[in-house]
């Protein structure tokens, strides 16, 4: 088994994405913490998502093979979700409102000799590579009807020809605040909170080894930064073209090139988002 590793920082303060590698119980993940709406600075002056994610993160590689269910990796994530609320009860946070939560989505994978144990929450993303070429995205991407209408904000203010990223992103700060009242409910999407709701809304299963040449973990950051008409065509599987590139070309070289390209559009008009460049952290698992 060959493993590649990334987690790169973005153009913001704390690098809010964290990676688990725990070698030994074959156990592999990928974090994305968000900062809550209401801010938070801990000693260091780590936001919330920075929290979050490594509080998960030091969990995780923390468990000992007798902490491992056979049957699923659900009781993990529930676990994290409950050490997570209890970290931000001792800090003071307010655990009833959804906007001052500490927040982090989740891809996480065990590899056994026969079979992939795999749960996912928020974003992050998982697929899976056969010996035959085809690809098959193993999660759901469960913020994306979330990020489209808040998305589309940003699409409208450029057609007004407003020009400056920060401008844009004030025009859809009010929907993203919107967005945190839908935490782990039906309506919304999944998410490490603390919240005990969250039981009800993690994907979890497990898939065999038969033909399986590679496995790949990612945060939203990763993402192919796809033009507006592109995510239009419906037959556009952005999650298969990122995998067969990261085969490719590696995943330092696949981040490479798309950070290239997110700096030769720094006010986000071709390519519009929230930030010039979001963290990235991704794991390459090759079954040699």
């Amino acid at each position: 088994m060959k493993i590649e590793t990334i987690s790169l920082q973005g153009t913001t303060e704390w690098n809010e994405d964290a990676l688990v590698y725990h070698e030994r119980l074959h156990l592999y993940g990928v974090l994305d913490g968000a900062t809550s709406m209401h801010p938070y600075r801990g000693p260091n002056k780590e936001t919330g998502g920075y929290l979050a994610s490594r509080l998960i993160q030091s969990y995780l590689e923390s468990l000992e093979e007798k902490d491992i269910p056979e049957d699923s990796l659900k009781p993990l994530v529930l676990q994290a979700n409950a050490l997570l609320r209890r970290t931000m009860l001792e800090a003071g946070i307010d655990v009833i409102n959804k906007a001052s939560l500490w927040t982090s989505g989740l891809a996480l994978v065990r590899v056994q000799d026969s079979y992939i144990d795999f749960a996912q929450v928020g974003d992050c993303m998982i697929t899976a590579l056969y010996k035959d070429g085809s690809v098959r995205t193993l999660s759901r991407d469960q913020v994306a009807h979330i990020d489209f209408i808040s998305k589309s904000i940003l699409e409208e203010g450029i057609r007004q020809g407003i020009t400056k990223r920060e401008q844009l992103v004030e025009l859809a700060r009010p929907v993203i605040l919107g967005n945190k009242a839908k935490m782990n409910t039906p309506d919304g999407y999944s998410v490490l909170s603390g919240e005990p709701e969250l039981a009800d809304f993690i994907e979890y299963g497990r898939i065999n080894r038969i033909q399986l040449k590679a496995l790949l973990l990612v945060t939203d950051g990763l993402f192919p930064q796809a033009a507006p008409e592109a995510k239009a065509n419906k037959t556009y599987d952005a999650m298969g073209d990122l995998t067969l590139q990261i085969a490719d070309q590696s995943l330092a070289g696949y981040a490479d090139k798309l950070i290239l390209l997110e700096r030769e559009d720094k006010d986000c008009l071709r390519y519009p988002r929230f930030k010039v460049s979001d963290d990235k952290t991704g794991i390459w698992i090759q079954f040699e």
